[in-house]
């Protein structure tokens, strides 16, 4: 059974990829654990750029303790942004993860600066790393910047990269645009290899008890597929970049789904949090049973087999879809039924 697939250039051995957490990548030990269990590749946690920036802050400021009687001892010291203490380890992580392992390893950007995207990423590529993905996490809040504004603003940090470094670039893409079909066909003109679809925005949540505002992560769940699932299937074929499915992937089922409609490969994470790195295994398992059972001899087979653009019926996949879900569904219970 071959399950190899080919993403963002990248030979790989299944489309199981693990996806960018902090508590699965962190560690280089889980990392072989990964590939041990069948990863075909992974997404290291993001780097972000504000995390960078709040460490040169401290660090300039610890180095410029005692020197204000001494004003000479201050040019004995390099400014901030030579001094790049801030994010070394990170880099330092990618250098140890591709000597340990086989497997491509991804690493993960989340900049709010051109300056800082670009920075970053070119030490990326110079740390080893196979290939970038841009997490763009923005949420506007500006009721002054236009919807326009923040489209362009994507394709500039994009842009940006894609001149500074010569390996693989992805955008990470939220699905909160006004039309994400002609924002995917922007940003593959603009050079994207890929389209991870989509990013999960973390909503807070409130303790009504202390009256705080708490990062309450929520792990996802298979009904969040649905939404990546298709958008995957309506922009297969349409846009020259491969597809990554992240969000809701459990079970072989819903890897086989997700290549179905178009994607190269399926990000695992929540289901690992979950049920350990081991899991990966079973899902593996599960998928090669299902593809010999269908009579499937690969994985590429089933890739965009079930996409609007190979549909028999391309509306399914839009309105006429939506009409059926509400037509179609049957209450529990009988909602007219008598209360005695």
């Amino acid at each position: 059974m071959d399950l190899t697939t080919n993403y963002l250039g990248l030979e790989l051995r299944s489309p199981l990829v693990v996806g960018a957490a902090a508590p699965l990548t962190e560690n280089i030990d889980r990392l072989q654990q990964m590939e041990d269990a069948g990863a075909s590749a992974v997404v290291l946690h993001s780097l972000f750029e504000e995390q960078i920036r709040q460490e040169q802050l401290e660090l300039h400021y610890h180095l410029e303790q005692g020197t204000e009687s001494f004003a000479e001892a201050l040019t004995y010291f390099p400014e901030p942004d030579i001094f790049h203490v801030a994010g070394e380890q990170y880099l330092k992580h990618i250098q140890q993860a591709k000597s340990r392992v086989k497997i491509p390893i991804i690493a993960s950007l989340n900049g709010s600066t051109l300056g800082g995207w670009t920075d970053y990423a070119k030490k990326m590529a110079e740390a080893g790393a196979d290939a970038i993905e841009l997490n763009i996490y923005h949420i506007p809040t500006d009721l002054n910047i236009s919807g326009e504004e923040i489209e362009k603003r994507y394709i500039e940090v994009l842009q940006s990269v894609k001149s500074t470094v010569n390996i693989p670039v992805a955008v990470k893409l939220s699905p909160y645009f006004s039309n994400i079909a002609n924002m995917a066909k922007k940003l593959t003109e603009a050079g994207a290899d890929g389209l991870v679809l989509f990013n999960r925005f973390y909503q807070p949540d409130i303790d009504i008890e202390t009256l705080e505002v708490n990062p309450h992560v929520l792990l996802s769940t298979p009904q969040a597929m649905r939404l990546p699932m298709r958008w995957i299937a309506i922009l297969y074929g349409r846009v020259n970049a491969d597809f990554a499915a992240t969000s809701g992937i459990h079970k072989a089922v819903d890897v086989v789904k997700m290549l179905m409609v178009g994607a190269k490969v399926t990000m695992i994470v929540s289901v690992l949090l979950r049920h350990g790195i081991g899991h990966l295994k079973s899902i593996e398992t599960d998928l090669k049973v299902w593809l010999e059972e269908h009579e499937y001899e690969s994985v590429k087979q089933l890739q965009g087999s079930m996409s609007q653009i190979n549909c028999p019926n391309p509306t399914e996949f839009e309105r006429v879809q939506y009409m059926k879900a509400i037509q179609n569904y049957h209450p529990a219970i009988d909602l007219f039924q008598k209360v005695s």
